[in-house]
């Protein structure tokens, strides 16, 4: 029988094994960290925020009263379908390996959330850095949710509610999961870093040779977009520049409101739209700085810049108005800092500080053009300037990523996972490559989302119409489509 000295250095030496077995274990399983989980729990709830009610009480208040209703409840019901759309077979589509459809959309490898459990994980950005898959379902299910949101606002005031929701399921299956899995899908950095560290590591021909066909196969499996090279941290192309085209697509076959420039259709609760911008404001910071998966330095740099370039454009809106119309209006200001918000989301990981100051300014003062000399210009029906907004924004982001991600103007470089297998490093940076990335990115959005947008327009207008009777319009759809008014006064 063991003394009980001998039975304390017996179990001191089984700690000291078990500790000295713990790098190795961690290497092989990383567990998540709970700052992290906490933290996009948190951006998960601020991105559903952003939509309701959010962008719900921005739309609401930008329209005529009789309309308030009918804009609430079309945002509200876009995010319950898509939500269930999402768990059933969008996250899957969107993020699980598409076999020879790799390039473009994902397989059903994760339909009904097959295989997603508690205690499942997913890669960050981070070799070695994990968080649990369910709160990745459910911040991908947000943005999922808000994207066919914003369509809703080219068209307000004029669309059948049951239009929208056969177009909504369609367009999220059709046309956003594929964006998302071109954009968003890859690897993860640690298959790189492993599969670039066997081909080091490697003694012979024949196993280098068989570790360099490893590493290539893992580099291609990645949407097609993210394989050209194109940046997108939160959301430019995927969300503001795919949902953008697709209103004004909408917008221009619906057709234009009844009395479009021979009415007043001035916005009927400013206040309202003001609270919705401000909401949206708090809520993007989950958007973008969320979208860097990890409580870390690069979540900070997405929030310092989901500030400031949101300031700037804001203001930048605020003086051009004023200086072209003679008065600063909330309108325009409320405008203006929706502007930045979507010009800053694709660079937000990615530029510096300085860089989301002009990035901004730039977009500010663009997309104020956009939603008035343009709009005029063309005579698009646009109701709440999802184009002028979403689109242009998102495209004057998206391209400006490209020169802003470089180290010398104060951006955080490209990172590469391959050089020094193992810990993350900033790869070679050359603006040409970098920008031209960014509009063969923008330019395929514009082309996928637009074209295959219209042709959903259309099926679901021959199928049950896509506008209401002009005497349901006249009267509203509050009362019309709903049987309820916003005002009881």
């Amino acid at each position: 029988m063991m003394s009980k000295r001998s039975m304390m250095g017996v179990a001191g030496a089984m700690s000291l094994l078990a500790l000295s077995a713990m790098p190795a274990l961690a290497e092989a399983a990383p567990t998540p960290n709970k700052a992290d989980t906490v933290w996009m729990m948190v951006s998960t709830i601020l991105v559903l925020l952003m939509t309701i009610p959010g962008l719900a009480l921005f739309y609401g208040g930008l329209v005529r009263s009789k309309n308030m209703l009918s804009v609430l409840t079309q945002v509200l019901a876009t995010v319950c379908l898509v939500s269930l759309i999402w768990v059933t077979y969008g996250y899957s589509l969107a993020f699980t390996a598409g076999g020879s459809l790799n390039d473009f959309v994902g397989g059903f490898d994760k339909i009904f959330l097959k295989g997603v459990t508690p205690e499942s994980t997913v890669a960050t950005f981070s070799n070695g850095v994990v968080i649990p898959e369910l709160v990745y379902v459910a911040f991908q299910m947000t943005f999922a949710c808000i994207t066919p949101a914003l369509i809703v606002g080219a068209f307000a005031e004029r669309m059948k509610f049951s239009a929208l929701l056969v177009f909504t399921a369609l367009w999220v299956t059709i046309v956003y999961f594929p964006m998302a899995h071109m954009v968003w899908y890859w690897a993860g950095p640690d298959a790189l870093g492993n599969a670039a560290k066997a081909v080091a590591s490697a003694t012979d021909a024949a196993a280098k040779t068989a570790a360099q066909a490893k590493l290539d196969e893992v580099t291609a499996d990645a949407g097609m977009l993210f394989k050209w090279g194109a940046l997108d941290f939160a959301g430019g192309t995927v969300v503001h520049i795919n949902s953008g085209i697709a209103g004004l697509v909408g917008c221009i076959m619906i057709g234009k409101r009844i009395g479009y420039g021979r009415e007043l259709m001035a916005p009927h609760s400013l206040p309202m739209t003001m609270i919705g911008a401000a909401l949206l404001w708090v809520g993007w910071f989950g958007f973008n700085a969320g979208s860097n998966l990890e409580a870390s330095a690069g979540a900070v740099i997405a929030l310092v810049n989901t500030f400031v370039a949101t300031a700037a454009a804001g203001f930048a809106w605020l003086v051009i108005e004023w200086m072209g119309k003679g008065k600063p209006s909330l309108l325009g200001l409320a405008s203006g800092v929706v502007a930045g918000l979507v010009a800053v989301t694709p660079a937000s990981g990615f530029a510096g500080p300085m860089g989301a100051i002009v990035l901004g300014l730039v977009s500010g003062v663009v997309c104020y053009f956009a939603c008035t000399t343009l709009k005029n210009a063309l005579g698009y029906d646009d109701s709440l300037d999802v184009f002028g907004i979403h689109c242009v924004g998102g495209i004057v982001g998206a391209i400006a990523t490209g020169i802003l991600v470089n180290t010398a103007l104060g951006g955080v470089g490209i990172p590469d996972y391959t050089t020094k297998p193992g810990e993350l490093t900033v790869g070679t940076y050359e603006m040409g490559t970098a920008v031209w990335a960014q509009i063969k990115a923008v330019t395929f959005t514009l082309l996928y989302s637009g074209i295959v947008s219209a042709i959903l327009f259309k099926v679901v207008d021959l199928v049950i119409g896509l506008r209401v009777p002009q005497d349901q319009e006249r009267e509203g759809l509050d009362i019309a489509e709903h049987g309820e008014r916003a005002y009881n006064l």
